[in-house]
């Protein structure tokens, strides 16, 4: 029988019949330290979003370090992510790259957002040309919405354009995620209170867990910008961990998963 779908939604089809049942994988149980407090999520349920690590806002060159913002911070990402994503392929956790990049004619963005990026008619916003390599600011296909250099990608990485802050808005996200069977989201990426918590926040208002990698994440923005994002996630969205654990799970090097009982919590052993 042919299989119709993907690794986690799919029917098996023949001439004669079509089988709707979905296979149940057997679940594959993460204990995290986390803020507020610890987490147990299902790998088979889950997919990291990558949000904004591209050349516009990571890259010299690019459209942040064109009008003079300090983007050595947003770089600091790469190097944990190269070594968590490849541990999240090997367990089938979908990566899903959200980078902003718009239509040429910009005819789905609305004045209000040219408006913050070009707030004065006088400055480079959305759709202009950057003065090194004439790439247009976040418009896809461009150099700037190209993932940064550094970053390594896989074949079977999904890609959705974004066109506002929130990575949910006017895009196929959300579908992808369900058809995925997807409970639980990690979030990474740039500017942390920005792209990521408007993304992360309308996850949650949509019915998904959110979970952020702290270390995996970055900004330009002042420090109490970041305080406030944490806060607001803790307190309203979801949880705050870091990758370190996440990694030693992944490869067996850390301590060995927890199942919540009445008791408190109890070893389990992963399938």
């Amino acid at each position: 029988m042919l299989k119709l779908g993907n690794r986690r939604n799919y029917w098996r089809v023949s001439e004669t019949l079509a089988d709707l049942r979905r296979t149940q994988k057997p679940g594959h149980p993460v204990t995290l330290p986390a803020q507020p407090q610890k987490v147990i999520f299902d790998l088979e349920h889950t997919a990291v979003i990558v949000v904004d690590m591209q050349n516009d806002f990571c890259a010299p060159g690019g459209w942040l370090d064109s009008i003079g913002v300090d983007t050595a911070p947003l770089q600091g990402p790469v190097s944990r992510l190269n070594r968590l994503l490849p541990e999240l392929r090997k367990a089938h956790v979908p990566v899903i790259w959200v980078n902003w990049g718009n239509r040429e004619d910009r005819m789905n963005v609305p004045p209000s957002v040219l408006h913050v990026y070009n707030s004065d008619g006088r400055g480079r916003g959305i759709g202009d040309a950057l003065p090194g390599n004439g790439s247009k600011v976040l418009e896809k296909g461009s150099w700037g919405a190209a993932i940064v250099d550094g970053l390594q990608t896989a074949p079977d990485d999904i890609y959705v354009d974004k066109y506002r802050m929130s990575g949910f808005w006017d895009t196929p996200l959300d579908s992808i995620l369900r058809n995925l069977n997807v409970q639980t989201v990690l979030f990474a990426g740039v500017n942390l209170d920005q792209c990521v918590m408007h993304t992360l926040q309308d996850a949650a208002c949509l019915g998904y867990d959110g979970i952020l990698l702290e270390d995996c994440s970055a900004t330009s923005s002042p420090t109490f910008c970041s305080e406030a994002t944490l806060y607001n996630i803790k307190q309203c969205y979801g949880f705050v961990t870091d990758s370190a654990r996440l990694v030693e799970e992944l490869t067996g090097s850390g301590t060995r998963n927890m199942e919540a009982t009445p008791e408190g919590l109890t070893p389990i052993d992963s399938p």
